[in-house]
């Protein structure tokens, strides 16, 4: 009895003085600790999938609700079901679903925040990254680095839809966004399409071209066709059994990745092929963009299919399994983390 009163006035005491030094802003590491320093990451991110047959009317709605003039970027974001009103998939990603309807324009600006898209429906609209458009297919993995002047148009016949992937929460986090709208509606082309893919993505540069690796890459559209036959030829070789066939888009003058933020990738699943256990600390936003399969992440298992978005939040387990031959596509915070000297991986035996 003694002992307990004892430990119910020391504990008291303890309250009292946390309150004495709250009136400080101070307050004890000792009962914080172990959530700060964790012994393994534990994220705040819930496993999610997002099955685009099912909201693509909600995106063609937002169509008829609004312009891309008056939005300035008609986006439905994909919130993570655990970190609802913060408008991010993990705790440094953000993913939406942007749509342009036919003889639209989606204004130019630029930011601090690093972009990609990924074109998931439809054919014939544009982005211009810096007095440069691309024509946006299917598949195409397009990137808009960090303050970069960029704008969409479609001057097709139908709705196009991508997904973009921007580094927003991590900036965001940093206090280090800015934003800034261009003059006008559509910057001037000052170089013809494919310009940038002729001079840095065919294996040579500009014979003056000097480029660290900490600078974004110069290539900023990655046609899917091109992603497709690579993928192809190196499925002749065994699949690794944690990826499958699995590559990293890089900037080619650099061998580093895209954007300093944010690593894109991409992966063919032969029909049947089942990948062992896998988890890295790096929060996993994958998009499927032919087959269809499952994917285990942590205890959670996830039918998808074509244009289905699903999230594999940090230290993760995942095993996916392809019913039919699969491709993905998948980006994440991995190069960040790298630059930090944080990321880490485990593979299942």
């Amino acid at each position: 009895m003694h002992t307990d009163t004892a430990t119910a006035s020391a504990a008291a005491e303890r309250q009292a003085y946390y309150r004495r030094i709250s009136g400080h802003h101070l307050s004890p590491l000792w009962e914080v600790l172990g959530a700060l320093v964790p012994e393994t990451p534990r994220t705040a991110a819930a496993p999610a999938l997002w099955r685009y047959a099912e909201i693509r009317e909600f995106v063609m709605e937002a169509g008829r609700l609004i312009s891309a003039r008056e939005a300035e970027r008609r986006v439905l974001v994909l919130e993570n079901p655990a970190l609802r009103g913060q408008s991010c998939i993990t705790q440094t990603l953000f993913a939406g679903l942007q749509l342009i309807l036919p003889g639209e324009v989606a204004p130019v600006h630029r930011h601090a925040q690093s972009a990609l898209r990924l074109v998931l429906d439809g054919e014939g609209a544009y982005t211009a990254v810096d007095g440069e458009r691309t024509t946006m297919r299917r598949g195409d993995f397009i990137v808009t680095p960090s303050r970069t002047w960029h704008d969409h148009g479609n001057p097709g016949a139908s709705p196009v839809v991508w997904l973009d992937g921007l580094d927003i929460p991590l900036v965001r986090f940093l206090d280090a966004g800015f934003a800034e709208k261009g003059e006008g509606e559509v910057q001037r082309e000052v170089r013809p399409e494919g310009d940038s893919l002729a001079r840095y993505g065919s294996n040579m540069v500009p014979v003056d071209f000097a480029q660290t690796s900490t600078e974004p890459t110069r290539v900023f559209v990655y046609p899917f066709e091109r992603t497709k036959d690579a993928l192809a030829g190196i499925a002749r070789a065994p699949a690794d059994p944690h990826h499958g066939h699995k590559l990293r888009y890089v900037n080619p003058a650099t061998g580093a990745s895209p954007m300093p933020t944010i690593g894109a990738f991409a992966q063919r699943l032969p029909a049947g092929f089942e990948t062992r256990s896998y988890r890295s600390t790096d929060g996993t936003v994958y998009v499927c963009l032919d087959g269809d399969g499952t994917a285990e992440i942590g205890d959670r298992s996830y039918g998808f299919g074509v244009n289905d978005v699903f999230v594999v939040p940090s230290w993760h387990a995942l095993r996916l399994h392809a019913a039919r031959e699969t491709t993905l596509f998948s980006f994440s915070d991995r190069p960040a983390q790298r630059a930090l000297g944080l990321w880490r991986e485990q593979k299942s035996d």
